[in-house]
């Protein structure tokens, strides 16, 4: 769809909305953000991605538990000797209650401090999507405006053609009743003036079909959107070298953006995962109290427990995993690098079609002014001659037809340039 290359051009370039300059396109754009709920979406799931970093952070935060107990114990003590202790055998009943706080520090956890590294990546990803689903809301909202002022002109152009045949018609049952016209004349025009009647209720319908489209973006039925107007100047984009636009796209380009931050993630898991083998060490501290009514001996206790200490856990044989996870890596590794090539070189396609297409399209609209010029002379030729009898009713017919169609289609290369 041609509307669509320089809003793709710009935004490849740029990345922001400023090329909006019609205060009703700026507005209705400003209603989708509000209002569109696939973009809502994208804006939760960004909001989500935001929480990798302090997710990440954690990993290397000390991390504090509590935990407690009361027991009730049921105890029955058998000794077996010449030395009894008078009292210890026997049955003894009492509650014990405890509780405790554990702190653990890490101090070398190499696959943590890679975590965290690869958090920052997974909010890159996320701001570089949210860019994605903002260029493709402000696409959909230009497409579906567009759309809008196309049909409404459609409809204009309809009902113009209509009225023109509507006359012709009447001009052809006159003269046929003054004897100047055959009756196969006002067949033709009433032939011409169905068919046009047909063509403008269907222009009726494709504009409600469009407005309904825009409603979906802003949750409001539109009410007589502002045309942009005619009155524009056919430009080549500046600067004319198509590869500066390139160079520019690729700089800016929130898609590429998330391919390479895709690419550095999947580096950044070949190295967490080949630290599956390496020790970790932590800062262990602990303090707890426990007490006991009773006991083997028929007495009770009270007891006060700290510790502070290093930690080391060697991972030995873990059955093949760490192994397997660190080739599987380094396989997502060569996935995101060639998709990161994949998307440099697709947005370089994209970008030089829409240069392209702007391009093409300010020919189009030269070439479709200059044809819409000659239509006009056309018509004029053909109504002279009809006058004169050298032109028939058909080839008026026929002449209005195309300065109609050409109308239509000069409108519509004109929207796309725009």
């Amino acid at each position: 769809m041609k509307i669509k290359s320089l809003v793709f051009f710009l935004l490849a370039a740029f990345g922001a909305p400023s090329w909006v300059q019609a205060a009703d396109l700026l507005e209705t754009f400003h209603a989708a953000q509000v209002n569109d709920a696939q973009f809502a979406a994208a804006r939760a799931t960004q909001q989500a991605g935001q929480e990798k970093l302090p997710q990440g952070r954690a990993l290397l935060m000390p991390s504090i538990n509590l935990t407690a107990n009361s027991t009730f114990n049921d105890q029955t003590t058998q000794y077996r000797g010449v030395f009894l202790i008078p009292g210890a055998a026997g049955n003894h009943r009492y509650n014990s209650n405890g509780y405790g706080v554990t702190l653990v520090q890490p101090l070398f956890r190499q696959q943590n401090w890679i975590a965290y590294s690869e958090a920052e990546l997974q909010v890159a990803q996320s701001e570089a999507q949210f860019k994605i689903a903002e260029q493709d809301l402000l696409l959909r909202v230009a497409q579906a405006y567009f759309d809008v002022l196309i049909a409404q002109d459609s409809v204009q152009l309809a009902e113009a053609q209509k009225t023109a045949i509507k006359e012709q018609l009447a001009q052809a049952k006159r003269n046929f009743e003054v004897g100047s016209a055959t009756i196969t004349d006002t067949h033709e025009a009433q032939a011409r003036f169905d068919l046009t009647s047909a063509e403008e209720i269907a222009a009726q319908n494709n504009l409600e079909v469009k407005r309904r489209a825009l409603q979906q973006l802003i949750n409001a039925l539109p009410q007589n959107l502002k045309p942009l107007g005619k009155q524009f100047k056919l430009e080549m984009p500046q600067p004319t070298d198509m590869e500066q636009w390139v160079n520019d796209a690729q700089l800016n380009s929130p898609q590429l953006s998330l391919a390479q931050a895709g690419a550095q993630l999947a580096e950044k898991e070949v190295a967490k995962n080949r630290g599956g083998h390496y020790p970790t060490v932590d800062l262990v501290a602990n303090y707890s109290q426990n007490n006991a009514s009773g006991g083997s001996f028929g007495v009770g206790s009270d007891s006060t427990n700290k510790s502070v200490g290093v930690q080391l856990n060697l991972p030995l044989f873990q059955g093949g995993a760490v192994n397997s996870k660190w080739r599987e890596a380094q396989a997502n590794r060569e996935r995101a690098s060639q998709e990161l090539e994949n998307a440099r070189r697709s947005v370089a396609l994209q970008t030089r079609q829409a240069y392209l297409g702007v391009v093409s399209g300010i020919a189009q609209v030269k070439a479709l002014q200059q044809a819409l010029t000659s239509s006009t002379s056309l018509l004029d030729a053909s109504k002279l001659g009809q006058e004169v009898g050298v032109r028939t009713n058909l080839d008026v017919l026929n002449a209005q037809q195309q300065l109609y169609s050409t109308r239509r289609d000069l409108y519509q290369a004109e929207y796309n340039y725009l």
